[in-house]
């Protein structure tokens, strides 16, 4: 039987427990293997909101928050190729790793109306299966259809999660304890941030 792997992209800036709830869920209704955290150097639609902490910061979060967990797994692989990253060129190079596995790309409803925009998406498409993570209700609800769509449990977001630091009030419990604690230490996302 194929390995199952999701693919789990995004800036992680800082990675919350509403990305790590929604990893879990998708590995169990999906029977994923593994789910393959990775961390974004730059989005190509993002360009223009380059991410607040460094890649090592992101990257050293984003370790300490799945180490309990086996199946989850920080890849590194954007990281170290130029920018911006490509989902295209993060699935070729996860799919070379894993021959033969079967890929899931989780990602949010957000990112629906980009799709056809996005870097060789009919390619895309065809060798891999996009689940849908989806919090609105409504219009979203008619994009969705067309994929696996999984509940969001919690509607929390790394952007709320800068603005809370800024603000001087608590992301305890948001956020892996390890997490906050760095932030702390670093004095992460003390200055306000762009919205």
């Amino acid at each position: 039987m194929p390995e199952r792997i999701g693919l789990y992209g995004g800036t992680f800036d800082p990675v919350h427990h509403g990305h790590l709830i929604l990893a879990r869920d998708a590995a169990e209704q999906l029977m994923l293997d593994r789910v393959l955290f990775i961390p974004a150097a730059v989005s190509p639609h993002r360009t223009d909101l380059p991410p607040t902490a460094s890649q090592a910061q992101r990257l050293a979060m984003l370790q300490m928050a799945v180490a309990v967990e086996p199946r989850f797994v920080v890849d590194e692989c954007e990281l170290h190729r130029p920018e911006p990253s490509y989902t295209f060129d993060t699935v070729k190079q996860v799919e070379s790793r894993y021959p033969g596995a079967r890929l899931y790309l989780l990602l949010g409803a957000d990112q629906l109306p980009r799709f056809p925009t996005w870097h060789r998406f009919t390619e895309l498409r065809s060798i891999i299966t996009f689940v849908v993570f989806n919090r609105a209700i409504g219009a979203e609800e008619v994009l969705t259809a067309a994929y696996p769509t999984l509940r969001r449990r919690l509607d929390i977001s790394a952007t709320e999660m800068r603005k809370r630091v800024a603000s001087g009030l608590s992301i305890r419990y948001l956020v892996p304890g390890e997490v906050a604690d760095y932030i702390e230490k670093h004095q992460l996302y003390r200055e306000a941030n762009p919205p």
